[in-house]
């Protein structure tokens, strides 16, 4: 885009496009903190990369617990935090964001999968911690989808 991204489509992206801008227009009046305004428009945008990314390690701890714990009770309230965090994320998750999932999916899943592994930990679920995966076996679509939910593990392994 000539005047860079949009505010109304990218967030993020205006953000980090308007502080690059403001940092290049030349300032003769110095009770105007051109660096400081960039920086703080600039962190604005990485306050929301951040909700979005702490919302899909969100996603992915509740998924795993419901993927492999053998606990019946908080199966519901995992699903609840799961579906707060997409709605959260259907307002936050923009073109660039969703790029910047995908590449930092991975740390994001190591992080989650830790908690995840905490929790069930905390419960007893030694077995089902052994079964998480080292890497994540969700993809960004799915992560986000309104209404997917993995099989529970012994699900997965039947023929």
């Amino acid at each position: 885009m000539p005047g860079g991204p949009r505010y109304e489509d990218d967030f993020y992206a205006w953000t980090q496009f308007q502080a690059e801008v403001l940092r290049a227009i030349p300032v003769s009046d110095n009770r105007f903190d051109r660096d400081h305004l960039a920086e703080e428009i600039e962190d604005l945008g990485k306050s929301e990369r951040d909700a979005v990314r702490s919302q899909i390690a969100r996603i992915v701890e509740h998924l795993l617990k419901l993927a492999y714990s053998q606990a019946d009770r908080p199966r519901y309230g995992w699903m609840a935090s799961i579906v707060d965090a997409r709605r959260i994320l259907e307002d936050k998750l923009s073109p660039t964001l969703r790029h910047d999932l995908e590449t930092s999916l991975p740390k994001i899943y190591r992080s989650a999968r830790k908690s995840a592994e905490l929790g069930l930990l905390e419960h007893g679920e030694t077995e089902a911690v052994a079964l998480l995966p080292a890497q994540c076996p969700y993809s960004l679509e799915q992560l986000v989808a309104g209404d997917w939910y993995p099989e529970p593990a012994e699900k997965q392994n039947e023929p």
